[in-house]
């Protein structure tokens, strides 16, 4: 399982979001989950709990 309390900063181009992400390794695989980080700003993968951090300014039509 991945570790605990992973914080992972992502940007406009990580849009839309999943977890796990792309290259992920093996080990740390599960079902892929789509993540809303438009909203707040913030969203937790409720399977492996790595927290996603939206920064930057987001693109058009996610406002």
């Amino acid at each position: 399982m991945a570790e605990k309390n992973r914080t992972v900063d992502i940007t406009a181009s990580d849009l839309p979001l999943h977890c796990p992400p792309p290259g992920a390794e093996l080990w740390c695989q599960h079902p892929r989950v789509f993540l809303d980080v438009t909203h707040t700003g913030e969203a937790v993968c409720p399977y492996c709990g790595t927290r996603y951090v939206f920064k930057g300014e987001l693109p058009r039509g996610h406002h």
